[in-house]
């Protein structure tokens, strides 16, 4: 299916849509998409970036300036 057939099919099922809270909830993840910051800003890495990245991890990880996984979990499940 194309994205045209697609786009028509989202707006036939669109407006069959009675709830106000769905609504709301549909324009706001519009919006969020198509805010200035979901563009494209991100320029790639050059190669030596690259390396420079990977060895500063390196050298984290070998000076103990890294977190777990798990630890890492808990600590965003303290969050909410």
């Amino acid at each position: 299916m194309d994205i045209q057939t697609r786009k028509i099919e989202f707006i036939q099922d669109f407006l069959k849509i009675q709830s106000e809270e769905l609504i709301s909830r549909l324009e706001t993840l519009l919006r969020k998409e198509d805010s200035p910051s979901n563009t494209n800003e991100f320029e790639p890495m050059t190669i030596e970036e690259f390396k420079n990245r990977i060895d500063k991890s390196m050298e984290d990880s070998k000076n103990g300036k890294l977190i777990s996984s798990s630890d890492l979990k808990a600590k965003i499940n303290k969050w909410n």
